[in-house]
């Protein structure tokens, strides 16, 4: 049994290892990428807010701009409409 048990956590682990460095080739995947962007001009800072508001649905979005909306006014800055 014990043996088994070793093979079975050998086997996991190496999972685990593999899938960490598929994880880190498409993280430097995903740098490439936003370095051909800002060699080609666009920003990349405006293109990662893109990204986040695009995974969230429609409702957490409003809920997101609402929110900054109403922490900018209460700090002064008029920011209704500019940022989503």
């Amino acid at each position: 049994m014990a043996n088994a048990t070793d093979d079975r956590l050998r086997l996991l682990i190496e999972r685990v290892e593999r899938l960490e460095a598929e994880k880190k080739g498409i993280g430097d995947d995903v740098k490439d990428v936003y370095s051909e962007a800002k060699s080609t001009g666009y920003d990349v800072p405006t293109m990662k807010r893109i990204i986040k508001l695009r995974k969230m649905d429609g409702e957490k979005r409003k809920e997101a701009e609402y929110l900054l909306v109403t922490y900018g006014a209460g700090l002064g800055m008029d920011l209704q409409g500019s940022l989503f």
